[in-house]
């Protein structure tokens, strides 16, 4: 394999990347990251290989990561020879040989089609692909920067995921990667590196929004000759999956990030510590490592420039405290994960005591689109406190699910409404949860609320790592705490006491409330519980884990009073609380427990006679009652 040594060879490259992406012959992608994967794409893909095969078609069929739009893949990308470029949702076995007799017939296939795309924006070289409208209709599909999904992003962290072969360095290099390397090593010295970081405002992606350009450098202070810096991928939170998609589509672009803010900070060793949850994204990443180092991109003499930095692949057991950054550092070193108090703090004494820098998979990523574009193009986007943009999972009750990049500032109702289209029918919006199990529920009044560190900060949630869960009116809020105050009891590595007890208390509290069994006291303990762990727990996983029962007592009071003084839960989510719609919500609006108690006792004329001193047409009941419980109902 030749080695790129300077911007010529750079250069060489590109154009060999560019002819693969842009082939002279029609071109099919398919996305196959662990969504599409999951959707059936392998089966598409092999039959559109065996159908092209058949057909003895001239076609390049390639592989790559998730476009984003997960609640429609299988997604197949078709960019005609001289003509449109398509995008296909949906596709199954049977489209796909349809979609292969269709190109052998020479006409495009008309149906599934998402989007058309009128141009191919390649960020890092600031220039745009077009395609023609094509001809038989063609020109009818929606251009996909008008679907509502698309319209209000802006993909710097996903600038080419879904638009390459995550698996093809020389594609990579074709849409302008490893110029920002090649700028850092050659043009800039590490001084002006960090200061370009810190001038564009980006904050850590990871959850507590550092300063990134601080954070480097308090590193680079340090003097030992020996450094590190590491990628946090353990990614945890249920329903996120913004990490993992960005190395399954993207590999690259983290590793070049990372290259770079080890020339910034003098760090000769780094690591990528990713869950083995994630096979797929593993062995993407050790495949385009081992690719990098071979084109001289990685190890030894970096581009000629004298340079060394190697990088190695770290796989986490699933443990989610794993994501703080002392327990993630024990763990690269063979011990048990366990969260260890600051100061020192990993910039001082990190891994095996050296200088250490750990950012998330997010904010490597957007190193190389500042380098190369510069930070007042970067800072132009967000507010002034919350630049850029950021990567989110947009998951539950809500009709596009998917990832979603947008610049920070844009609020909850754009995310949900414009982007997600709303809950399905039949659903009506009553929440949404901020930064995975950590984080925070935050209400309908509150969703023309910003999306930054500070806005969600002050309704008592976090960024996070950029999970977005919404609830509908079949959310019970109560147990919503209950479920994920289980998880983090779960997850707690039981180190220190306030989050060892303190969590496991305020889950056999909530799992009460959720029985029929819980009190006004129990109310008054979980609150002084919630207060106590967070001011006192040794990590964030401990200090974050009330948020969910905090937010919930702030902002659904009165679904916790339902719950403990009238026997109800107003979701009809928790099975003790909802036996039948009679009992629970009467359209009478009489007083349910009084007559219940009645039947329960066999005094059937009684509870007759009490029901029609409110309702003297008791029969008009058949006709009002939905049977809610019915489509509620968990017992099966």
């Amino acid at each position: 394999m030749t080695r790129i040594r300077d911007r010529e060879d750079l250069d060489a490259l590109r154009r060999v990347g560019q002819a693969l992406t842009y082939p002279p012959q029609t071109r099919i992608s398919v996305g196959m990251a662990t969504c599409g994967i999951s959707s059936g794409a392998r089966k598409v893909y092999d039959t559109l290989a065996a159908e092209l095969e058949r057909e003895n078609l001239q076609a390049r069929l390639c592989k790559t990561g998730c476009l984003g739009l997960c609640a429609r893949e299988p997604l197949v990308d078709v960019t005609f020879a001289g003509g449109p470029r398509v995008i296909y949702e949906r596709v199954g076995v049977e489209e796909a040989r349809e979609m292969v007799q269709a190109l052998a017939a020479g006409r495009p296939p008309g149906a599934r089609a998402l989007c058309r795309l009128g141009k191919d924006a390649i960020l890092l070289l600031d220039t745009e692909r077009t395609f023609s409208d094509g001809t038989s209709g063609m020109s009818e599909i929606p251009l996909f920067e008008d679907l509502p999904f698309f319209r209000k992003q802006v993909r710097v962290s996903l600038r080419n995921s879904g638009f390459m072969d995550p698996d093809s360095l020389p594609e990579y290099v074709g849409r302008g990667g490893f110029l920002a390397l090649h700028l850092a090593l050659r043009d800039l010295a590490p001084t002006e590196i960090i200061e370009e970081l810190k001038a564009s405002g980006l904050r850590g992606r990871g959850g507590a929004g550092f300063p990134t350009g601080s954070k480097w450098e308090l590193c680079a202070r340090e003097g030992s000759k020996e450094k590190y810096v590491i990628c946090n991928a353990d990614e945890g939170d249920p329903g996120a999956f913004m990490d993992r998609n960005i190395l399954e589509g993207d590999p690259y672009s983290v590793i070049e990030g990372m290259t770079i803010g080890a020339r910034a900070m003098g760090a000769h060793k780094g690591y990528i510590y990713c869950r083995a949850e994630y096979p797929h994204a593993l062995r993407r990443l050790r495949h385009a490592i081992a690719e990098a180092e071979s084109h001289g991109l990685l190890g030894e003499d970096i581009l000629g420039s004298g340079f060394s930095f190697s990088l190695e692949v770290r796989a986490g057991a699933g443990a989610f405290v794993c994501g703080e950054e002392t327990a993630l550092m024990a763990s690269i070193e063979g011990s048990v994960g366990e969260p260890m108090p600051r100061p020192p703090y990993p910039a001082q004494a990190g891994l095996w005591g050296k200088p250490t820098n750990i950012n998330n998979v997010k904010t490597w990523s957007q190193v190389a689109p500042i380098l190369v574009r510069g930070s007042a193009w970067y800072s132009s986007m967000g507010t002034e406190k919350s630049p850029g943009t950021t990567v989110f999972s947009l998951v539950g009750k809500v009709r596009n699910t998917g990832l979603v990049e947008v610049p920070l500032g844009i609020t909850l109702r754009e995310m949900i409404f414009d982007i997600g289209q709303g809950v399905p029918e039949g659903g009506t919006f009553k929440a949404v949860q901020t930064g995975g199990p950590s984080g925070g529920c935050i209400p309908a009044e509150r969703l023309d609320t910003p999306i930054t560190y500070e806005d969600l900060g002050a309704l008592g949630s976090i960024m996070g790592s950029g999970g977005l869960i919404v609830m509908d009116d079949s959310t019970c809020m109560v147990d919503l705490a209950r479920y994920f105050l289980a998880f983090t009891e779960g997850e707690s590595c039981g180190k220190c006491t306030p989050c060892r007890e303190g969590t496991r208390r305020m889950h056999q509290i909530l799992a009460s409330i959720c029985d029929g069994r819980g009190t006004t006291e129990d109310l008054e303990t979980l609150a002084e519980l919630a207060d106590y762990v967070k001011d006192s727990a040794l990590c964030g996983l401990g200090a974050t884990a009330p948020n969910p029962v905090q937010t919930t007592l702030r902002h659904f009071a009165e679904e916790y009073t339902a719950h403990v003084v009238h026997g109800q839960c107003p979701s009809l989510a928790c099975p003790s609380l909802s036996p039948a719609p009679c009992q629970h919500r009467c359209p009478a609006g009489i007083d349910v427990p009084s007559y219940v108690a009645l039947i329960a006792a066999g005094r059937y004329q009684e509870s007759l006679d009490l029901i029609r001193a409110d309702n003297p047409l008791p029969a008009i009941c058949g006709y009002v009652c939905t049977h809610p419980c019915e489509a509620a109902c968990k017992r099966g």
